[in-house]
């Protein structure tokens, strides 16, 4: 029995736990030595199965695309002042001019969301979207930021919520990864695994090709060994590698790349299928903008995340970026939006059509928000090229499906649009709710590591039950 096994048998037997528990507890344990993707029974029920997290790389404006700000129009190149400031402005914003939208607003659907002109196809879908107009992170650095979004901490090296994702419930096809990334960012951190077993980090997808022959996750495939030599070629590293692991006891670095060896080679028969569109209907890849001149790109990632999930894929994550507007947002916010809009859209929609949307969870959210009021790179430049700066302190995000209330707004910021003033909605409280959604309590969900038991929202973290369905 290994140090985890008698761990788990101490424990059990401490709480008087039943002899069937147990066994079924050390059964789990004997499952996860194997293979470390093998399935595990959530802590209760799900609401859903799997995530789609949209990740809008630069920070959206929330005041341009989804909370419509009265003052802002009004105040519309007026210095901010020093009355009537909200609690917590920093030093020097009084000097700076107030910002109105770059577009115009209209209440949407029954729900009656205010979604930007500049989002028409998701305006289409305003029903089936759950807005956080409350959220807040710690930090205005992109990198700091981003890293907390995705692994909880800013300062740390630390599982991110995809892995930890993968380690509770492990894979739904043992020939995937349960983790992909698409078009990832070039920190390592954002898509992890840390303490956790390297099987867990995400795998990255940094193209889609149109070619259904090239594959789509480097050095996956060998054309000048055929797949027998291959297979025997593995068959001898992995006979050494298990000779040396049986000598070193424990290596969870050799244990990964001994998984991965076989991940990768089952890999090869079922990555190409799933990454060639060829097979969808013209009328799909028209709703997703596939081969549309501003959308192929996005519309190719999110056509292929809906596919990643149909082939029971547990995370995926894929990245869109443009949206870091410091200057110049009434030119440049239109162009982003148009690259995003339609294959967000269209991924909820065709979700919802072929009955996955109920037991996927879509998220979607950038690191942060923008400020209410502008920033001049210049600092003589008129006010209609000026962008916006970063703001942690409130932004909004919106879910989909996996058991979250449809066509609902939670959380509300002051007139300003700076401080929440109701429905604070921190990261970790995000986490802690996405967990949820999966079935897992995120205070149960840890792993010890370096003396003590760690988990995705550290020490901190609610689950927001208001906007659960």
């Amino acid at each position: 029995m290994n140090t985890l096994s008698r761990r788990c048998f101490l424990e059990c037997a401490a709480c008087g736990f039943g002899s069937i528990a147990l066994q079924a507890m050390l059964a789990d344990v004997a499952r996860a030595a194997q293979n470390p993707l093998a399935g595990r029974e959530p802590h209760f029920a799900p609401r859903a199965k799997r995530v789609i997290f949209l990740f809008m790389a630069g920070g959206p404006s929330q005041h341009d695309l989804f909370v419509p700000k009265p003052r802002l129009v009004r105040d519309q190149g007026q210095r901010v002042g020093v009355t009537n400031l909200p609690r917590g402005i920093p030093v020097g914003t009084e000097k700076f001019l107030t910002l109105g939208p770059a577009a115009g607003f209209a209440p949407r659907g029954q729900s009656g969301a205010m979604i930007s002109n500049l989002l028409p196809h998701l305006a289409g879908v305003a029903d089936d979207l759950c807005f956080l107009h409350g959220m807040q992170v710690d930090n205005p650095a992109h990198d700091l930021a981003t890293l907390q979004f995705n692994t909880g901490v800013i300062n740390e090296v630390r599982p991110s919520m995809g892995a930890w994702a993968s380690y509770g419930l492990g894979t739904e096809n043992a020939n995937l990864p349960s983790y992909i990334s698409i078009f990832a960012g070039s920190d390592v951190r954002d898509r992890g695994s840390a303490f956790l077993p390297a099987a867990h980090q995400g795998t990255v997808i940094g193209n889609i090709p149109k070619d259904p022959k090239e594959s789509a996750i480097r050095y996956l495939n060998d054309p000048q060994t055929t797949h027998d030599a291959q297979r025997r070629q593995i068959d001898l590293v992995q006979a050494m590698n298990r000779r040396l692991l049986s000598r070193v006891v424990e290596d969870r670095v050799m244990e990964g790349v001994m998984d991965s060896f076989e991940l990768a080679f089952r890999m090869q028969a079922e990555t190409p299928k799933l990454v060639d569109l060829s097979g969808e209907s013209p009328e799909t890849l028209k709703a997703y903008g596939v081969d549309g001149k501003a959308t192929d790109k996005n519309a190719r990632a999110c056509l292929l995340a809906r596919r990643l999930c149909e082939a029971g894929v547990r995370f995926v994550q894929v990245s869109i970026g443009g949206w870091d507007h410091h200057g110049n947002i009434r030119d440049a916010l239109p162009k982003t939006c148009a690259e995003a809009d339609q294959p967000v859209a269209a991924l909820i929609a065709d979700l919802k059509t072929r009955g996955l949307l109920d037991e996927t969870l879509v998220v979607w959210s950038g690191e942060f928000g923008r400020t209410p009021w502008s920033q001049d790179l210049s600092g003589t430049a008129p006010i209609e090229t000026h962008g916006r700066e970063h703001q942690p302190e409130s932004f909004t995000a919106f879910l989909a499906g996996g058991g979250v209330r449809s066509g609902f707004s939670f959380g509300q910021t002051d007139e300003f649009g700076y401080q929440v003033i109701e429905g604070r909605v921190h990261i970790h409280d995000l986490h802690a709710t996405i967990l949820h959604l999966l079935g897992l309590d995120h205070e149960r969900l840890t792993y010890r590591h370096a003396g003590r038991d760690y988990r995705l929202t550290d020490v901190y973290g609610n689950v927001v039950h208001e906007i659960i369905a």
